[in-house]
């Protein structure tokens, strides 16, 4: 859940990071300045949100718990490959690159 988080934020290695750092640079090459700008600040301010969560998963104490429970091995496998997707996915941005070589010409 907290690498999703930070992947949501923008926070790199993750593929949010290069999702976001590509938009803005696409942004900021079409001088499109006052739409980066709020892009920015949303972006700060969806980050601050994003890191209450996880605040309140880590730090926060809680006087009535949630019990732990117990998943079968088919979810804690697809949780697994979708964190490594998250995680691949950042640090291979050529993947991003890939995409925009295709869509260059689309409209």
């Amino acid at each position: 859940m907290m690498i999703a988080m930070f992947s949501l934020g923008g926070i790199p290695p993750t593929a949010g990071f290069f999702s976001k750092f590509f938009v803005f640079t696409a942004a900021a090459s079409q001088q499109m300045y006052i739409l980066l700008g709020i892009a920015l600040i949303n972006t700060i301010v969806s980050l601050y949100y994003y890191l209450l969560v996880v605040k309140a998963m880590f730090i926060n104490e809680n006087e009535s718990p949630i019990e732990k429970f117990s998943s079968d091995n088919y979810m804690k496998l697809s949780l697994v490959i979708c964190l490594i997707g998250i995680i691949v996915l950042g640090l291979t941005s050529g993947v991003y690159e890939g995409i925009n070589l295709v869509s260059f010409g689309m409209k």
